[in-house]
């Protein structure tokens, strides 16, 4: 199938590791130009380095910047625009928030939690939508969790903020339709990437943690990062112009939820 990527000017957040190194590797790899935006420079020049050898010519940049700071966050979207030509994609991607419970956390815990996972896809994506709106094939998708399907246990942050995007995501989607836009979420499950590898660090037995979980997914395993990311670039997609407002949850069939 032909996604229709070929020439796209994408923006990915969090790209530095995980789901959205992944997810820029996968759309460069379908002939996309990408930004990638995250806060570990050195990560990030790796990455680059890593997709524009395997295109055998510069398909991706680095733009290293906290997904917190709303000028770095414009300097990506204006980056893209800028190298490329224009803006067709941007994935909101960060980190997680930290686990723990609710008398764990501060004002400025929450603050800063809601300013990593929710304020900084609003922040990008106003800054981006003059020339998503010009691309004609807009395309938003935001990383999420499972967690606005079931909650997670011990990740109230998560529980908490990541289903504000979703809300969000589902009104901007109405509103963005007829420019062309289409706007969903990808909420992933368990997923091999150094944000579970920490989860589990602060669990008393962190190998018998990982085996109890794996055992619970029916495919009886924690899906690849590149996994996420083929079903992020098929919504990026011209094959998906008619999908949109939707959180499409990837996990396995771990939830028993009907419409899950």
């Amino acid at each position: 199938m032909d996604l229709g990527l070929a020439g796209c000017s994408a923006l990915v957040g969090g790209a530095s590791s995980g789901m959205g190194r992944a997810t820029a590797a996968t759309l460069a790899a379908e002939g996309a130009r990408v930004v990638l935006f995250a806060r570990r420079e050195a990560e990030l020049d790796a990455a680059v380095g890593e997709i524009n050898a395997a295109a055998g010519e510069e398909r991706a940049v680095a733009v290293a910047g906290d997904a917190s700071d709303r000028a770095a966050l414009e300097r990506a979207v204006d980056t893209a625009v800028e190298r490329f030509g224009g803006l067709d994609i941007l994935v909101n991607n960060t980190g997680g928030p930290p686990a723990g419970p609710f008398d764990g956390f501060a004002d400025e815990d929450w603050q800063a939690a809601f300013d990593l996972t929710v304020q900084s896809a609003l922040r990008a994506t106003r800054h981006a939508l003059p020339a998503l709106r010009r691309s004609g094939r807009g395309r938003i998708v935001n990383i999420t969790s499972s967690a606005v399907k079931e909650q997670s246990e011990g990740l109230l942050l998560t529980n908490t903020l990541r289903p504000a995007v979703t809300g969000w995501a589902k009104d901007l989607s109405r509103a963005e339709g007829r420019n062309g836009i289409t706007v969903n979420s990808v909420a992933p499950g368990y997923t091999d990437t150094d944000r579970l590898q920490y989860l589990y660090s602060l669990e008393e037995d962190p190998a018998q943690a990982r085996r109890r979980d794996e055992e619970a997914i029916p495919v009886g395993r924690f899906a690849r990062p590149d996994e996420m990311a083929a079903a992020i670039a098929f919504l990026c997609s011209t094959q998906a112009a008619y999908i949109t407002g939707v959180t499409l949850l990837v996990d396995g069939g771990l939830a028993r939820g009907l419409l899950s």
